[in-house]
């Protein structure tokens, strides 16, 4: 077959090819230079499909080095960018396997990088990293083996991040209760029973016997406020059981039932 006519597309760099007075396919400028696509050169269709080939492998890596141009991607998410672009997957895996061979396209460099980035500005600990990685095609094995790597004390910074908007409330609730949303917190943001102690402990919220009577007297107050119409004996009761689920002792409960904290006497101006 005979190349009669190579016209431009109205897109940019494309070209329509035409055999024998009739189109047959289109091509990149990097296709038509590296075949030398020009009118009157003869192909058979081994060397057309050869040309399809090529395309359409260009036309993956084109689509997925403009892909990762903008930020590191996995190699799941190139090959979901492809699909949704309507690249078959023959070309799609080729485009991998090639940006894969330049460096271009790491899992595990990639894993290395999300995980650096989160220990200096993030706020995941390592079971949510592990999810986040394995939503975006990660093997899982390769993300543990990664965060096996990074010590306990490495992640304190990034805990202190999570928590830190919570050390005000110091004087405001009990220190068990401060710690025990601290705790959850951090287990909600992926940190294990054991780095969330260690994260804790590093805020140095240690007791002040001040600050919490502070807190008992607030708390105690908020109870009294909530439970005054009750009569003395219930409302007591149910002023004990606030405070207790609010995280103060039953010494400190007894403490302000017997005005040692606030003259109880002093409650019904507020």
């Amino acid at each position: 077959m005979l190349i009669t006519k190579v016209s431009a597309q109205r897109r940019p760099g494309r070209y329509n090819i035409f055999l024998d007075g009739k189109y047959a396919f289109s091509a990149s400028e990097k296709t038509i230079a590296e075949f030398v696509l020009l009118k009157g050169k003869e192909l058979n269709d081994d060397q057309i499909e050869q040309v399809r080939q090529f395309d359409a492998d260009a036309k993956a890596s084109d689509l997925a080095a403009h892909f990762l141009s903008y930020e590191p991607r996995t190699v799941f998410e190139v090959l979901q960018y492809l699909k949704k672009h309507e690249i078959s997957d023959e070309a799609a895996n080729s485009a991998v396997s090639q940006l894969n061979e330049l460096g271009y396209l790491d899992d595990r460099q990639y894993v290395r990088l999300f995980i650096k980035n989160d220990l200096r500005v993030g706020s995941d600990g390592p079971k949510s990293l592990l999810r986040k990685l394995t939503q975006k095609g990660v093997d899982p094995e390769i993300s543990q083996v990664e965060l096996d790597e990074i010590d306990d004390e490495d992640w304190i910074d990034v805990g202190q991040r999570v928590i830190k908007s919570m050390v005000h409330q110091v004087g405001k609730i009990s220190q068990r209760e401060i710690e025990r949303k601290m705790r959850s917190k951090l287990l909600a943001h992926g940190f294990d029973g054991g780095i969330s102690s260690e994260i804790i402990s590093s805020l140095d919220l240690a007791d002040d016997e001040d600050m919490q009577m502070e807190a008992l007297k607030k708390q105690g107050i908020k109870a009294y406020k909530r439970f005054r119409r009750f009569d003395e004996t219930e409302r007591k009761f149910k002023i004990k059981k606030y405070l207790f689920s609010h995280g103060f002792s039953s010494g400190e409960i007894d403490a302000f039932l017997n005005g040692e904290v606030i003259d109880l006497s002093e409650l019904a101006e507020y």
